[in-house]
């Protein structure tokens, strides 16, 4: 005896049933790319939008290094202005000693006869012009000047005999340098 079996029906079965399974699979994969395509999406946008508030707060924290750069650039710029002062007053303060000391040495230094008619400054160099009896006097007050610490190296740069018995001269001479606060000189203080 000898059993047929059909095996074609099973067959069938078992290739729907694989066919159905791919189809499954297929789906079940679809989705999980789908999903997956979408968690990236959300992940990337996600990722984006925070780079974009951090690029936010770094350009507005740029912009308050600025402002507070521009602030700081016009406080340097008072206190060089301010310094620029400080410097022109300690310059002024020192002239008015020297201016002092110039004069209280240009009388001191005078000699009878000797007028003097115009003084100019320019920087330590002192010009003077005056008007004196005779040549004599013209050299003691040379020397007189020479003598004087407050001026050095006195120089007759003119003589000119007027009419009558009066002479012009002019002279030139520098003047010693003031020593600075805190330094110690040479020159007596007179007081």
């Amino acid at each position: 005896m000898s059993v047929e079996i059909n095996l074609l029906p099973w067959r069938e079965r078992q290739r729907e049933r694989r066919r159905r399974d791919f189809g499954l699979a297929l789906a079940g994969m679809a989705l999980i790319g789908i999903a997956g395509g979408l968690g990236l999406t959300y992940h990337y946008a996600s990722a984006e939008q925070s780079q974009q508030q951090r690029n936010a707060y770094i350009v507005e924290q740029i912009r308050r290094l600025e402002g507070d750069m521009h602030s700081l650039m016009e406080l340097v710029t008072l206190r060089d202005l301010l310094l620029e002062q400080l410097q022109v007053l300690d310059e002024l303060q020192q002239g008015r000693t020297q201016t002092v000391k110039v004069l209280r040495g240009l009388t001191e230094s005078l000699m009878d006869g000797v007028h003097y008619v115009e003084l100019r400054r320019q920087g330590e160099q002192l010009y003077l012009e005056g008007r004196a009896q005779n040549n004599r006097q013209i050299a003691d007050q040379l020397r007189a000047l020479a003598a004087t610490p407050v001026f050095f190296d006195p120089v007759l740069a003119e003589l000119e005999a007027e009419e009558g018995e009066q002479h012009r001269f002019r002279l030139g001479m520098t003047q010693h340098e003031a020593p600075r606060e805190g330094e110690h000189g040479t020159e007596a203080d007179g007081s």
